[in-house]
């Protein structure tokens, strides 16, 4: 039986890998509908391969110039926007939606998919970091799926199977540590964004890579796992494994450790998420355990890496503190990458965001998007502060302030409210 699919993120890294694992197996999918954004040559690449029933892209300039450039059967099948999204997400061919929007932009439409009733195969973290009660209820209210996409998630869920939910001791995701795991905090000012960019083992995006080289989007996992497989944040460990072979890991009571190992490709939980129980014979190399010779695992150093500490605390108190500490990162990642801010200062900008704004009950999708838009403001008031500082630093000889300590008030606040 073919399996109709949706792609939200479409020309993204996820999007195309997707497309990668239908091309392998076109008597077993269907693509019925792409959204992307504004990488319209690519898209246009896309529908010639795959005839879509529908397409969206970023906003309605960028609709009316595909839609001119599409032949005449086109005509209705080109959407823009939010709604054009979520179009796409309720599309009613569809059986399984693929969420692999980049950050907040893509809560909506996943949320929509759910209450539409479609299974989601889930690469978009931010969906349940920023309302992960609300999705995780509204998924068991339409009797939908949620299948995780990331890999470290991917190899918890497979793990599970090993034995029952309440026998579960912890949970253990792995990291590779990104490109900048043996320097000290201290050399961190000195990272540039193609440095940080460029990761050891995965093929990502711009944001995501960055989100690895900051151990930010590790704790996006951790706060993710949580809703997902719903377990105390407390039960969730994080290891860096710097080959990437050990995707993650579930200890039991009885102290037995199940993990999941494979080459680092995007394309096996992609192919594990979209044909679920079943497997997909992928042409993919295999693992050679024989070449890998050593896997090892230490302790995350929070000092080096307080983005993954931030998150950790902003796990445990909830509320709307998860979607502040998102979008204020988001913020933060492109100012980097923007040159306005250095690369210490992405977890300073999120840890005085998150400090600045009070916790709130999350208690609808209203509520977080409040509070994600306050974040962003927040959050860009602390960047354009930074960046006066940055000036009026200039020429002198210790160009590094003193930020530990600031950090340290910061946990301190947030341990104690």
């Amino acid at each position: 039986m073919i399996k109709n699919i949706a792609i939200l993120g479409s020309t993204g890294s996820i999007g195309r890998n997707v497309l990668d694992v239908v091309r392998q197996f076109p008597g077993r999918f269907r693509v019925v509908g792409l959204a992307a954004g504004n990488n319209i040559g690519l898209l246009r690449e896309q529908l010639d391969a795959f005839n879509p029933l529908l397409v969206s892209v970023a906003d309605e300039r960028l609709a009316a110039q595909l839609a001119a450039d599409l032949p005449a059967a086109w005509q209705g099948r080109v959407a823009a926007g939010v709604e054009g999204n979520k179009q796409v997400a309720t599309l009613a061919e569809a059986t399984t939606v693929v969420s692999a929007i980049v950050g907040a932009a893509g809560l909506a439409p996943t949320m929509a998919a759910i209450e539409a009733g479609k299974n989601v195969a889930l690469a978009n973290k931010e969906t349940l970091v920023m309302a992960g009660e609300l999705v995780m209820e509204a998924a068991r209210r339409r009797g939908v799926s949620l299948l995780p996409i990331d890999s470290e998630h991917s190899a918890i869920a497979q793990a599970l199977g090993a034995g029952r939910r309440e026998d579960v001791a912890k949970l253990v995701l792995t990291a590779s540590g990104g490109p900048f795991r043996t320097r000290s905090a201290a050399e961190m000012w000195q990272v540039t964004p193609a440095e940080a960019l460029a990761h050891p083992n995965w093929v990502m995006g711009r944001k995501i890579s960055i989100d690895s080289a900051t151990l930010m989007n590790k704790g996006l996992e951790v706060i993710e796992a949580r809703w997902l497989f719903d377990i105390p944040v407390e039960k969730i460990e994080v290891l860096v494994h710097p080959q990437s072979i050990v995707h993650s890991m579930v200890e039991y009571i009885d102290g037995s450790v199940v993990a999941q190992m494979g080459i680092p490709d995007m394309r096996v939980p992609i192919g594990y998420a979209l044909s679920y129980p079943e497997r997909l014979r992928l042409s993919l190399p295999r693992l050679n355990l024989c070449k890998s010779r050593e896997l090892s695992f230490h302790p995350p150093d929070f000092t080096a890496f307080p983005a993954l500490k931030l998150a950790y605390q902003a796990c445990k108190r909830g509320g709307t503190l998860p979607a502040v500490l998102n979008a204020a990162n988001e913020v933060a990642v492109e100012s980097f990458l923007n040159g306005k801010i250095r690369f210490p200062e992405i977890a300073l900008v999120a840890a005085e965001t998150v400090s600045r704004l009070p916790r709130r009950e999350a208690a609808d999708l209203t509520a977080v998007m409040e509070a994600d838009l306050a974040a962003r403001v927040q959050a860009e008031s602390i960047v354009e502060a930074l960046g006066i500082k940055a000036r009026q630093r200039r020429g002198e000889e210790d160009a590094c302030p003193a930020l530990p300590p600031r950090f340290d008030s910061i946990f301190r606040q947030l341990s104690e409210s």
